[in-house]
């Protein structure tokens, strides 16, 4: 029998900003490391596959930073690994790689040994482990991963070896510097990028929970398709399509880099997409984006503009826009905001901008009060009252289940 191709594939996004990675990347200012640490951070890839390779970004420091002692391998359970997965990682044949600032570096790949069947580790979670060597200034992250990850004391040193739990004793919520991962796949596997804001990124979702509503669709998707479709979230919390103008490490922004910035490096530079579900508008009506209706519609149209110029043969998904009227959120919840929102919505919904549109208000919006259902207000995090802006896991759940699956069969040659 012949061996079946394999290509790289996406399977996973940090998102940084300083949401410093696009936050899947938020680059948004997260602090410096003021000396020598160790970070494991955790992630789960989409699918699995017998080599992987994984990229870390530097791409919203002010400062060169060294990574060494590099290692990947199999959770077990909080920082401890599976004995015997964690394997060395290597930047063209070396074991320390330095990363300039605004620049990202991938890995050579890495050869999986533990991955027997990848089907089999469906739902199992990557580690991830690295050593900063000296101050490494602003850092690029993802703020609000909703997955637990673990730092040493600063200055214990190179610990990335180590299959224990010992050496990280402190625990963060964040992801730091790694914004991408792919894995080889058989030649058949494709991506979808979840783009958006915090909605997408999943916030009041529960903690280590993976039920963003991009997580929902992923199991769906898989259950039809197999280990040959992921799902990856580039939601940034408080992200916009045409705010802020500018960003950059001396112009920080709570919701990362627009849509229109981040475009190229979290859907366009990635492996093996076929489909884009975008979700965003809301914080651009916000007290914070005080944007018009216009400004949004130009925003999409000149995004999905590129992506039709540099792949024209990738879908680009529209959804309608979920209500935050009422919201508790000082920058959120007017009538005027949301009937911004429900012109976007209208356009969504009647330009024929998008190869297909999803309709995630009409699965949660309430029509006696114009909000959020009332069951998807509580959120699921930390059992708080909600704020009826983002829905929790029963909203997301409802919202990945309103997704017709057959929005991601592959476009007609030559349609735009």
């Amino acid at each position: 029998m012949r061996p079946c191709a394999l290509v790289h594939l996406i399977v996973y996004v940090g998102r940084a900003g300083l949401q410093g990675l696009s936050q899947q990347q938020k680059p948004a200012r997260a602090g410096k490391s003021r000396g020598s640490i160790r970070f494991r951070l955790i992630v789960r890839p989409d699918i699995w596959g017998r080599q992987a390779r994984l990229r870390l970004s530097n791409v919203f420091g002010t400062k060169a930073v060294t990574f060494d002692d590099v290692f990947v391998g199999l959770q077990m359970g909080g920082p401890a690994l599976v004995k015997g997965t964690n394997q060395p990682v290597t930047f063209g044949g070396k074991a320390s790689v330095t990363v300039a600032p605004g620049s990202a570096v991938w890995s050579d790949g890495i050869q999986l040994g533990f991955v027997r069947d990848p089907a089999e580790l469906a739902g199992r979670k990557l580690a991830i482990s690295f050593h900063v060597a000296g101050e490494s200034g602003p850092m690029t992250w993802h703020a609000k991963a909703l997955t637990t990850s673990y730092v040493t004391a600063p200055g214990a040193g190179s610990k990335g070896k180590s299959e224990d739990e010992a050496a990280f004793p402190y625990s963060t919520a964040s992801w730091f510097f790694v914004d991408a991962v792919e894995m080889m796949a058989p030649a058949n596997s494709f991506a979808i990028v979840a783009f958006g804001d915090s909605i997408t990124d999943g916030t009041a979702s529960t903690m280590n929970g993976d039920d963003r509503w991009p997580d929902v669709l992923s199991r769906r998707l898989q259950a039809v398709h197999g280990n040959r479709i992921a799902v990856v979230n580039a939601g940034i919390g408080g992200n916009q399509i045409a705010g802020p103008a500018e960003y950059s490490p001396q112009k920080p922004f709570p919701g990362g880099p627009s849509a229109m910035q981040r475009i190229e490096r979290d859907v366009l530079e990635l492996s093996g997409v076929t489909a884009m579900i975008w979700l965003e508008g809301i914080n651009d009506f916000s007290r914070n984006g005080n944007a018009s209706v216009e400004t949004a519609q130009n925003g999409m149209k000149e995004v999905v503009g590129r992506i039709r110029a540099r792949q024209p043969q990738m879908r680009v998904i529209g959804t309608t826009v979920v209500s935050a009227l009422g919201s508790s959120n000082a920058a959120h919840g007017s009538p005027e905001q949301d009937d911004k929102r429900k012109a976007l919505n209208e356009f969504i919904r009647t330009s024929g901008l998008f190869d297909g549109v999803i309709d995630f208000d009409k699965a949660t919006l309430d029509p006696q009060t114009g909000g959020l259902k009332p069951e998807f207000v509580p959120e699921s995090t930390t059992g708080g009252p909600g704020d009826k802006l983002h829905p929790n896991r029963a909203g997301y759940l409802a919202m990945g289940m309103a997704i017709n699956l057959d929005l991601f069969a592959p476009k007609a040659q030559g349609r735009r």
